[in-house]
């Protein structure tokens, strides 16, 4: 009989594998989240008097407020490119992820609670955005039919089988 303990942390590590986003529904979700980055920016700008000379510090100062930083590793094999992002505090339902043969797409969107206290419980500081947007340019061509994608405490792991080096010569002879 297993304790209750290791049930918990059973149940805790176990992994999720996640779907890849169809890519035309991800540039929407991908775009709105882009356009309240530039809303947030153009807000920055009024608020100092529409002074010029500032966009780049006022878009990442957008970006900062609206979007958690994703910080993620690459490694690469001779068939298969692997990359590990974390997005600690994301549930599966709550991540999308695009496959491109040269980039991937990481969009998160944490789902609000609808019994939030009237005052916020947090202190200044440490409020963290309930977003996340990553797009990783890739070092080598990827084949997306292929991808695995799995979530397993907090972190997005991606196995991405590359394109052999002989279909490519194949598809270059043939053109």
């Amino acid at each position: 009989m297993t304790s209750p303990k290791a049930s918990v942390r059973n149940a805790v590590t176990k992994a999720s594998i996640l779907t890849p986003t169809n890519l035309e529904e991800l540039q929407w979700d991908l775009q709105e989240t882009q356009l309240a980055i530039a809303r947030r920016a153009y807000e920055l700008f009024e608020a100092r008097g529409c002074e010029h000379g500032h966009d780049w510090e006022d878009w990442f100062r957008a970006e900062t407020e609206l979007v958690r930083p994703v910080s993620y590793i690459t490694s690469e094999k001779e068939d298969c490119l692997s990359v590990r992002a974390n997005v600690l505090g994301f549930e599966e339902t709550e991540l999308k992820a695009g496959v491109e043969p040269h980039r991937l797409i990481i969009l998160g969107k944490k789902e609000l609670a609808t019994n939030l206290p009237e005052q916020p419980t947090t202190k200044p500081g440490e409020w963290t955005p309930d977003q996340v947007l990553q797009i990783i340019e890739l070092p080598t061509e990827i084949d997306p039919s292929g991808v695995v994608i799995e979530l397993k405490t907090g972190v997005l792991s991606f196995e991405l089988p590359k394109i052999a080096v002989k279909q490519l010569l194949g598809q270059a002879h043939a053109a």
